[in-house]
Protein backbone atom coordinates (compact mmCIF):
# COMPACT_ATOMS: atom_id res chain seq x y z
CA UNK A 1 0.00 0.00 0.00
CA UNK A 2 1.20 3.50 -0.82
CA UNK A 3 1.63 6.50 1.42
CA UNK A 4 -1.38 8.46 2.64
CA UNK A 5 -1.29 12.26 2.60
CA UNK A 6 -3.25 13.79 5.50
CA UNK A 7 -1.69 17.26 5.69
CA UNK A 8 -3.94 19.30 3.42
CA UNK A 9 -3.82 22.36 5.70
CA UNK A 10 -0.09 22.63 5.05
CA UNK A 11 -0.37 22.21 1.29
CA UNK A 12 -3.15 20.75 -0.80
CA UNK A 13 -2.05 18.52 -3.68
CA UNK A 14 -1.71 20.40 -6.96
CA UNK A 15 -4.99 20.30 -8.88
CA UNK A 16 -5.05 18.93 -12.43
CA UNK A 17 -6.58 22.19 -13.65
CA UNK A 18 -3.83 24.24 -12.00
CA UNK A 19 -1.12 22.11 -13.56
CA UNK A 20 -2.71 22.49 -17.00
CA UNK A 21 -2.95 26.27 -16.62
CA UNK A 22 0.69 26.47 -15.54
CA UNK A 23 1.90 24.36 -18.45
CA UNK A 24 0.01 26.58 -20.88
CA UNK A 25 1.48 29.71 -19.24
CA UNK A 26 5.00 28.37 -19.74
CA UNK A 27 4.56 28.81 -23.50
CA UNK A 28 3.67 32.50 -23.16
CA UNK A 29 6.82 34.44 -24.02
CA UNK A 30 6.07 38.06 -23.19
CA UNK A 31 6.58 40.16 -20.07
CA UNK A 32 3.17 41.28 -18.74
CA UNK A 33 4.48 44.86 -18.50
CA UNK A 34 5.36 45.01 -22.20
CA UNK A 35 2.92 46.68 -24.58
CA UNK A 36 3.52 44.48 -27.62
CA UNK A 37 1.30 41.53 -28.53
CA UNK A 38 3.41 39.02 -26.60
CA UNK A 39 3.33 41.21 -23.51
CA UNK A 40 -0.41 41.71 -23.79
CA UNK A 41 -0.88 37.93 -23.98
CA UNK A 42 1.07 37.52 -20.73
CA UNK A 43 -0.91 40.35 -19.12
CA UNK A 44 -4.16 38.68 -20.19
CA UNK A 45 -3.20 35.55 -18.23
CA UNK A 46 -2.53 37.59 -15.11
CA UNK A 47 -5.83 39.46 -15.40
CA UNK A 48 -7.78 36.26 -16.03
CA UNK A 49 -6.33 34.80 -12.84
CA UNK A 50 -7.09 38.02 -10.99
CA UNK A 51 -10.75 37.66 -11.96
CA UNK A 52 -10.77 33.99 -10.91
CA UNK A 53 -9.25 34.74 -7.51
CA UNK A 54 -11.58 37.70 -7.00
CA UNK A 55 -14.60 35.52 -7.72
CA UNK A 56 -13.43 32.95 -5.16
CA UNK A 57 -12.76 35.59 -2.50
CA UNK A 58 -15.84 37.68 -3.21
CA UNK A 59 -14.09 40.92 -4.06
CA UNK A 60 -13.41 43.13 -7.07
CA UNK A 61 -10.55 42.13 -9.38
CA UNK A 62 -8.85 45.50 -8.82
CA UNK A 63 -8.68 44.70 -5.10
CA UNK A 64 -6.43 41.64 -5.68
CA UNK A 65 -2.66 42.11 -5.43
CA UNK A 66 -0.57 39.06 -6.33
CA UNK A 67 2.31 38.22 -3.98
CA UNK A 68 4.72 35.36 -3.35
CA UNK A 69 2.36 33.99 -0.70
CA UNK A 70 0.28 34.90 2.35
CA UNK A 71 3.41 35.66 4.38
CA UNK A 72 4.51 38.37 1.97
CA UNK A 73 0.96 39.70 1.90
CA UNK A 74 1.13 39.99 5.70
CA UNK A 75 4.08 42.37 5.28
CA UNK A 76 1.39 45.01 5.00
CA UNK A 77 1.35 44.99 8.82
CA UNK A 78 5.04 45.80 9.02
CA UNK A 79 4.70 48.70 6.60
CA UNK A 80 1.91 50.61 8.30
CA UNK A 81 2.67 54.28 8.94
CA UNK A 82 4.29 55.26 12.24
CA UNK A 83 1.75 55.37 15.03
CA UNK A 84 -0.52 52.73 13.48
CA UNK A 85 -0.69 49.94 16.04
CA UNK A 86 -1.35 46.28 15.27
CA UNK A 87 -3.60 44.17 17.49
CA UNK A 88 -3.13 40.46 16.78
CA UNK A 89 -5.51 37.72 17.87
CA UNK A 90 -3.79 35.22 20.17
CA UNK A 91 -4.51 32.27 17.89
CA UNK A 92 -3.43 33.99 14.66
CA UNK A 93 -0.83 32.43 12.37
CA UNK A 94 2.85 33.12 13.08
CA UNK A 95 3.06 35.16 9.87
CA UNK A 96 0.76 37.77 11.38
CA UNK A 97 2.61 37.81 14.69
CA UNK A 98 6.01 38.14 13.00
CA UNK A 99 4.90 41.10 10.90
CA UNK A 100 3.18 42.76 13.84
CA UNK A 101 6.46 42.66 15.77
CA UNK A 102 8.00 44.74 12.99
CA UNK A 103 5.29 47.36 13.33
CA UNK A 104 5.07 50.31 15.70
CA UNK A 105 2.78 48.49 18.12
CA UNK A 106 2.33 50.13 21.52
CA UNK A 107 -0.27 49.64 24.25
CA UNK A 108 -2.64 52.47 23.48
CA UNK A 109 -6.19 51.13 23.90
CA UNK A 110 -7.98 54.16 22.55
CA UNK A 111 -5.36 55.48 20.17
CA UNK A 112 -5.97 56.06 16.45
CA UNK A 113 -4.83 53.81 13.66
CA UNK A 114 -5.19 50.36 15.20
CA UNK A 115 -5.36 47.39 12.83
CA UNK A 116 -6.88 44.13 14.08
CA UNK A 117 -5.22 41.10 12.48
CA UNK A 118 -6.85 37.69 12.87
CA UNK A 119 -7.41 34.38 11.15
CA UNK A 120 -10.87 33.40 9.97
CA UNK A 121 -10.13 29.66 10.19
CA UNK A 122 -7.25 28.43 12.32
CA UNK A 123 -4.73 26.26 10.47
CA UNK A 124 -3.93 24.08 13.51
CA UNK A 125 -7.37 23.47 14.97
CA UNK A 126 -9.72 24.33 12.11
CA UNK A 127 -11.77 26.50 14.49
CA UNK A 128 -13.63 29.27 12.68
CA UNK A 129 -13.65 32.66 14.41
CA UNK A 130 -15.97 35.27 13.00
CA UNK A 131 -14.79 38.89 13.26
CA UNK A 132 -16.37 40.83 16.12
CA UNK A 133 -19.25 43.15 15.32
CA UNK A 134 -18.27 46.78 15.01
CA UNK A 135 -18.91 49.12 17.94
CA UNK A 136 -19.30 52.78 17.03
CA UNK A 137 -17.73 52.08 13.66
CA UNK A 138 -14.62 50.35 15.04
CA UNK A 139 -13.57 46.73 15.62
CA UNK A 140 -13.48 45.79 19.35
CA UNK A 141 -10.46 43.88 20.67
CA UNK A 142 -10.31 43.65 24.45
CA UNK A 143 -10.03 47.19 25.75
CA UNK A 144 -8.90 48.46 22.37
CA UNK A 145 -10.74 49.47 19.23
CA UNK A 146 -9.36 48.98 15.73
CA UNK A 147 -10.00 51.16 12.69
CA UNK A 148 -8.94 48.48 10.21
CA UNK A 149 -9.43 44.72 9.96
CA UNK A 150 -7.08 42.24 8.28
CA UNK A 151 -8.33 38.67 7.85
CA UNK A 152 -6.13 35.68 7.11
CA UNK A 153 -8.45 33.59 4.93
CA UNK A 154 -5.85 31.12 3.69
CA UNK A 155 -7.63 28.11 5.20
CA UNK A 156 -11.14 29.44 4.65
CA UNK A 157 -11.42 30.30 0.95
CA UNK A 158 -12.73 27.36 -1.04
CA UNK A 159 -13.66 25.43 2.12
CA UNK A 160 -16.36 27.58 3.71
CA UNK A 161 -18.57 30.30 2.23
CA UNK A 162 -16.72 33.62 2.35
CA UNK A 163 -17.09 36.99 0.72
CA UNK A 164 -14.61 39.79 1.30
CA UNK A 165 -17.33 42.24 0.27
CA UNK A 166 -19.71 41.27 3.09
CA UNK A 167 -17.00 40.53 5.67
CA UNK A 168 -16.41 44.22 6.27
CA UNK A 169 -12.65 43.63 6.25
CA UNK A 170 -10.21 46.15 4.85
CA UNK A 171 -7.53 43.58 3.98
CA UNK A 172 -7.32 39.82 3.46
CA UNK A 173 -4.42 37.47 2.76
CA UNK A 174 -4.45 34.04 1.13
CA UNK A 175 -2.18 31.42 -0.38
CA UNK A 176 -2.55 29.41 -3.59
CA UNK A 177 -1.15 26.19 -2.13
CA UNK A 178 -4.06 25.84 0.31
CA UNK A 179 -6.45 25.72 -2.66
CA UNK A 180 -4.53 23.15 -4.68
CA UNK A 181 -2.54 25.78 -6.53
CA UNK A 182 1.24 26.05 -6.76
CA UNK A 183 3.52 26.93 -3.85
CA UNK A 184 5.09 30.38 -3.73
CA UNK A 185 2.16 32.52 -4.88
CA UNK A 186 -0.61 34.23 -2.93
CA UNK A 187 -2.57 37.43 -2.74
CA UNK A 188 -3.29 40.49 -0.66
CA UNK A 189 -6.82 41.85 -1.00
CA UNK A 190 -7.13 45.58 -0.35
CA UNK A 191 -10.54 47.18 -0.06
CA UNK A 192 -11.23 49.70 -2.80
CA UNK A 193 -10.36 53.22 -1.65
CA UNK A 194 -7.80 52.12 0.97
CA UNK A 195 -4.26 53.28 0.30
CA UNK A 196 -1.23 51.26 1.43
CA UNK A 197 2.54 51.48 1.11
CA UNK A 198 4.00 49.26 -1.60
CA UNK A 199 4.94 45.77 -0.39
CA UNK A 200 7.94 46.00 -2.74
CA UNK A 201 9.14 49.07 -4.62
CA UNK A 202 10.55 49.12 -8.12
CA UNK A 203 8.75 49.06 -11.44
CA UNK A 204 5.27 49.71 -10.07
CA UNK A 205 3.63 46.43 -11.05
CA UNK A 206 0.38 45.27 -9.42
CA UNK A 207 -1.09 48.77 -9.51
CA UNK A 208 1.95 50.10 -7.67
CA UNK A 209 1.36 47.91 -4.65
CA UNK A 210 3.91 45.16 -5.31
CA UNK A 211 6.73 45.75 -7.78
CA UNK A 212 8.54 42.99 -9.64
CA UNK A 213 7.68 40.99 -12.75
CA UNK A 214 4.61 38.89 -12.03
CA UNK A 215 5.05 35.14 -11.67
CA UNK A 216 2.60 34.42 -14.48
CA UNK A 217 3.06 30.64 -14.29
CA UNK A 218 2.23 30.52 -10.59
CA UNK A 219 -0.51 33.12 -10.95
CA UNK A 220 -2.18 31.14 -13.75
CA UNK A 221 -2.17 28.04 -11.54
CA UNK A 222 -3.53 30.07 -8.63
CA UNK A 223 -6.43 31.34 -10.70
CA UNK A 224 -7.36 27.90 -11.99
CA UNK A 225 -7.20 26.39 -8.49
CA UNK A 226 -9.34 29.19 -7.06
CA UNK A 227 -12.03 28.66 -9.69
CA UNK A 228 -12.21 24.89 -9.15
CA UNK A 229 -12.14 25.21 -5.36
CA UNK A 230 -15.26 27.33 -5.45
CA UNK A 231 -16.91 24.81 -7.74
CA UNK A 232 -16.09 22.01 -5.28
CA UNK A 233 -17.47 24.04 -2.38
CA UNK A 234 -20.73 24.69 -4.21
CA UNK A 235 -21.02 20.98 -5.04
CA UNK A 236 -20.76 19.99 -1.36
CA UNK A 237 -17.39 18.25 -1.63
CA UNK A 238 -16.44 19.22 1.92
CA UNK A 239 -19.59 17.70 3.41
CA UNK A 240 -18.24 14.25 2.64
CA UNK A 241 -14.89 15.26 4.11
CA UNK A 242 -16.62 16.20 7.37
CA UNK A 243 -18.09 12.69 7.53
CA UNK A 244 -14.61 11.22 7.14
CA UNK A 245 -13.23 13.52 9.86
CA UNK A 246 -15.97 12.31 12.21
CA UNK A 247 -15.21 8.66 11.41
CA UNK A 248 -11.55 9.29 12.18
CA UNK A 249 -12.24 10.92 15.53
CA UNK A 250 -14.66 8.19 16.55
CA UNK A 251 -12.06 5.48 15.84
CA UNK A 252 -9.31 7.37 17.67
CA UNK A 253 -11.58 7.94 20.69
CA UNK A 254 -12.46 4.26 20.81
CA UNK A 255 -8.80 3.28 20.98
CA UNK A 256 -7.61 5.98 23.41
CA UNK A 257 -10.04 7.34 25.99
CA UNK A 258 -7.66 10.08 27.18
CA UNK A 259 -7.39 11.77 23.79
CA UNK A 260 -8.77 15.32 23.67
CA UNK A 261 -10.25 16.59 20.40
CA UNK A 262 -9.63 20.32 20.19
CA UNK A 263 -12.67 22.31 19.14
CA UNK A 264 -14.86 19.24 18.76
CA UNK A 265 -17.99 21.18 19.72
CA UNK A 266 -16.95 24.40 18.00
CA UNK A 267 -17.63 25.60 14.49
CA UNK A 268 -14.61 24.34 12.57
CA UNK A 269 -13.38 23.38 9.13
CA UNK A 270 -14.83 20.12 7.85
CA UNK A 271 -11.42 18.61 7.17
CA UNK A 272 -9.43 19.38 10.32
CA UNK A 273 -8.89 17.24 13.42
CA UNK A 274 -6.45 18.42 16.08
CA UNK A 275 -6.16 16.01 18.98
CA UNK A 276 -4.08 15.81 22.13
CA UNK A 277 -2.90 12.51 23.61
CA UNK A 278 -1.36 13.31 27.00
CA UNK A 279 2.11 11.87 27.45
CA UNK A 280 2.78 11.30 23.74
CA UNK A 281 4.65 14.18 22.16
CA UNK A 282 3.24 15.43 18.91
CA UNK A 283 6.60 15.46 17.17
CA UNK A 284 7.08 11.80 18.11
CA UNK A 285 3.65 10.92 16.75
CA UNK A 286 4.45 12.69 13.47
CA UNK A 287 7.70 10.74 13.06
CA UNK A 288 6.14 7.40 14.00
CA UNK A 289 3.23 7.88 11.62
CA UNK A 290 5.57 9.04 8.86
CA UNK A 291 7.47 5.77 9.17
CA UNK A 292 4.13 3.97 9.02
CA UNK A 293 3.34 5.73 5.72
CA UNK A 294 1.14 8.65 6.82
CA UNK A 295 1.84 12.37 6.45
CA UNK A 296 0.40 14.43 9.33
CA UNK A 297 1.72 17.42 11.27
CA UNK A 298 2.20 18.77 14.76
CA UNK A 299 1.10 22.31 13.97
CA UNK A 300 1.07 24.79 11.10
CA UNK A 301 3.61 24.06 8.38
CA UNK A 302 5.38 27.37 8.96
CA UNK A 303 6.13 26.46 12.59
CA UNK A 304 6.59 22.69 12.31
CA UNK A 305 10.11 21.37 12.72
CA UNK A 306 10.57 23.58 15.75
CA UNK A 307 10.59 21.65 19.02
CA UNK A 308 8.12 23.66 21.07
CA UNK A 309 4.59 23.46 22.35
CA UNK A 310 1.86 24.96 20.18
CA UNK A 311 1.42 28.66 20.91
CA UNK A 312 -2.13 28.47 19.57
CA UNK A 313 -3.19 25.67 21.92
CA UNK A 314 -1.65 27.43 24.90
CA UNK A 315 -3.54 30.59 23.98
CA UNK A 316 -6.69 28.45 24.06
CA UNK A 317 -5.98 27.41 27.65
CA UNK A 318 -4.13 24.11 27.26
CA UNK A 319 -0.98 23.72 29.35
CA UNK A 320 2.47 23.34 27.78
CA UNK A 321 2.53 19.55 28.17
CA UNK A 322 -0.85 19.18 26.49
CA UNK A 323 0.07 21.64 23.74
CA UNK A 324 3.21 19.62 23.03
CA UNK A 325 1.19 16.40 22.71
CA UNK A 326 -1.06 17.43 19.82
CA UNK A 327 -1.12 16.46 16.17
CA UNK A 328 -3.19 17.76 13.29
CA UNK A 329 -4.77 15.51 10.69
CA UNK A 330 -6.22 17.44 7.75
CA UNK A 331 -8.15 15.76 4.97
CA UNK A 332 -9.22 16.72 1.48
CA UNK A 333 -11.83 15.83 -1.15
CA UNK A 334 -9.49 13.15 -2.51
CA UNK A 335 -9.12 11.41 0.86
CA UNK A 336 -10.91 8.05 1.07
CA UNK A 337 -12.61 6.30 3.96
CA UNK A 338 -10.19 3.40 3.53
CA UNK A 339 -7.25 5.78 4.08
CA UNK A 340 -8.83 7.28 7.17
CA UNK A 341 -9.49 3.86 8.69
CA UNK A 342 -5.95 2.73 7.87
CA UNK A 343 -4.57 5.76 9.66
CA UNK A 344 -6.75 5.23 12.73
CA UNK A 345 -5.71 1.57 12.91
CA UNK A 346 -2.01 2.38 12.52
CA UNK A 347 -2.21 5.19 15.10
CA UNK A 348 -3.95 2.91 17.62
CA UNK A 349 -1.30 0.23 17.05
CA UNK A 350 1.56 2.67 17.70
CA UNK A 351 -0.23 4.10 20.72
CA UNK A 352 -0.62 0.59 22.17
CA UNK A 353 3.12 0.04 21.76
CA UNK A 354 3.81 3.32 23.56
CA UNK A 355 1.54 2.37 26.43
CA UNK A 356 3.19 -1.03 26.74
CA UNK A 357 6.62 0.62 27.00
CA UNK A 358 5.54 3.04 29.72
CA UNK A 359 3.91 0.52 32.06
Amino acid sequence: MGRVYLDWNATAPLRTEARAAMLAAMDVVGNPSSVHAEGRAAKALVEKARRQVAAAVGCKPAEVVFTSGATEAARLLGGLPAGCDVLVDETAHDALWAQARMSTWVERPDGPGHTLAMGLANSETGIITDPPAKLDGRWPFGRARADWLLLDVSQAVGRIPFSFAWSGADFAILSAQKLGGPKGVGALVVREGVEISALAVGGGQEMGRRSGTENIIGIAGFGAAAEVSERDLAAGAWDRVADLRNILEKRIAESEKETIFVGKDANRLANTSCFITPGWKGETQVMVMDLAGFAVSAGSACSSGKVRASRVLQAMGYDAAQAASAIRVSLGPETTEEEVLRFAEAWAKENAKRRARTR
